[in-house]
């Protein structure tokens, strides 16, 4: 991600990251041992504005520092320097996101376009 920013010119530091679930699996709100708090976390202390989407976690997220809440949407999607799929909710509109944000690392393989880059 870090590498395709800076292709676009844009750095780590204070890029629009939009984090799309926090969750150990799909569908539950359940962090323990989450990859994606850790995730979360190195993004923020790198200054990177983390905003995060997650249907089933409730706050207050188990983070070192304060990320935002979003929602899905259209908006919020087109603002995010970059948008990034750790949890595979049933609730996230995959075709929306593919749609809307300018650049997708997909790390659940379930996005396709050019916009979109798989871990």
């Amino acid at each position: 991600m870090i590498t395709s920013l800076a292709h676009r010119g844009l750095p780590l530091k204070d890029a629009r990251v939009l984090l799309l679930g926090l969750a150990y699996k799909a569908d539950t709100g359940d962090t323990r041992n989450a990859p994606a708090l850790t995730i979360a976390n190195l993004l923020i202390a790198q200054g990177a504005r983390v905003q995060i989407v997650d249907p089933h976690v409730e706050e207050p997220f188990d983070l070192d520092r304060h990320a935002d809440v979003a929602q899905l949407t259209a908006p919020n999607l087109e603002a995010a320097d970059a948008v990034v799929l750790l949890t595979d909710h049933t609730a996230f509109d995959l075709r929306l996101v593919e749609r809307h944000a300018p650049y997708i690392l997909d790390c659940r393989a379930r996005l396709s376009g050019p916009n979109v880059e798989r871990l």
